[in-house]
């Protein structure tokens, strides 16, 4: 398998050179010829950092990370990825894990904070204008303003709870008060999210932006459809200059393509035509697509696309099809090394602030509509047993 295309896991520590002009550095890869665990905390150097990012050569490289956690050698790029931080409807309080995340962020000294959606808990017919008005301001309070003052630029894509695409049979938005007040809040100038835009005319719904070489798209996948009129304006984008020059094309939305958890395994829980799209994807030669609303971390890949499932760090913490572990809430840093097009994964349980063993993560997970390979997984390393595997619903 190409280097490009099997991404590396991360388990064991980092290595930094000694001299700032020869930073590099050794990603151990969860794969057949590499079984490692995590290093403890207590072998590693581990900086105290603060303040924004600073993506420059005094900073690759280095192992960094909040004081206590394990930290990772920074890439030339890195994103410190959440998603799912609701609570019960109309919830204007946020859990723990939710509120920690958000004061360590810093401390891993991201370029960029990407959220994948659910960051206010609508999706309620009975909500009034009022509520939902402070349940964004609650979002704005414990997440937005403490970003905006560690100067983190945000890139988010909406979820079914923060401003749902789903239509009635009358083609009209069942809910549209929450469309039109989140659409409000994100296009106040108090609120601006410190993006380079490249094409905000429907943000916050669709957009792009650019960032160090990389090309983001969002798209509005708060529903199961992701309509023909997305998909034109989805394919011009990806053609751009713009986005083709980029050293990466990523692409962010709320439901995931294919089913990976307990409970999310019904039509109405991922997208429609999951491979006409993903083949779309490959076609513009996008490297990841990142999804939430499956509240279940799972780092695959289906063909040449990579697939970042993000865990919630809200409410309801959902197990995976296929495996036995308990759910947990987590955080994703990606660090991206643009020369030879690679990520890096670090993931966190945000309750524990320990490491997720990514190897004791199923290895392949079979859905109704597809299956999806562990990232560092190929067809021919799965046992006979894993090959045969069928899709049992889980309800």
């Amino acid at each position: 398998m190409s280097l490009k295309r099997r991404q590396f896991l991360i388990f064991g520590g980092m290595a930094v050179g000694a001299s700032l002009a020869t930073l590099s550095q050794e990603v151990f890869r969860a794969d057949k010829t590499s079984d490692r665990s995590a290093t403890t905390a207590a072998n590693l150097i581990i900086p105290q950092v603060n303040g924004q990012s600073k993506n420059n050569v005094f900073t690759i490289g280095r192992e960094i990370a909040p004081k206590g956690l394990f930290a990772p050698a920074r890439g030339d790029v890195r994103i410190v990825v959440i998603s799912d931080l609701n609570s019960q409807y109309g919830s204007t309080s946020y859990e723990a894990e939710v509120v920690q995340a958000i004061a360590l962020a810093p401390g891993w000294q991201p370029d960029l904070v990407l959220c994948s959606g659910d960051m206010v808990a609508g999706q309620s017919p009975s909500l009034s204008q009022s509520q939902i008005k402070a349940m964004w301001a609650a979002f704005d309070k414990t997440i937005g303003a403490p970003l905006r003052k560690a100067k983190l630029p945000y890139g988010f894509t909406v979820g079914n709870h923060d401003a749902s695409s789903a239509v009635g049979a009358n083609a009209r938005y069942l809910f549209a008060q929450e469309r039109v007040l989140a659409k409000a809040h994100w296009q106040a100038p108090q609120h601006d999210p410190g993006l380079n835009f490249v094409d905000r005319a429907d943000f916050p719904f669709n957009y792009t932006f650019e960032q160090n070489n990389i090309f983001y798209l969002v798209w509005d996948a708060s529903s199961a459809q992701i309509t023909s009129k997305q998909l034109t304006w989805v394919e011009k984008s990806l053609a751009s200059p713009t986005a083709q020059a980029a050293k990466m094309r990523i692409v962010i939305g709320h439901l995931p393509l294919y089913a990976v958890a307990v409970g999310r395994d019904e039509a109405g829980e991922f997208l429609v035509n999951a491979e006409k799209l993903r083949s779309r994807l490959e076609h513009h030669r996008v490297h990841t697509y990142i999804s939430g609303h499956h509240h279940a971390y799972f780092p695959a890949h289906r063909g040449q696309l990579q697939l970042l499932h993000t865990g919630a760090l809200g409410a309801g913490a959902r197990p995976l099809l296929n495996s036995n572990l308990s759910p947990q809430k987590t955080l994703t840093v990606i660090d991206i090394n643009l020369s030879s097009a690679t990520t890096v994964y670090t993931t966190y349980n945000m309750t524990t602030l320990k490491l997720v063993n990514q190897l004791a993560l199923p290895r392949i997970i079979v859905g109704p509509n597809g299956s999806v390979l562990r990232r560092d997984v190929e067809w021919n390393d799965l046992t006979p047993a894993e090959r045969s595997l069928t899709y049992v619903p889980s309800s």
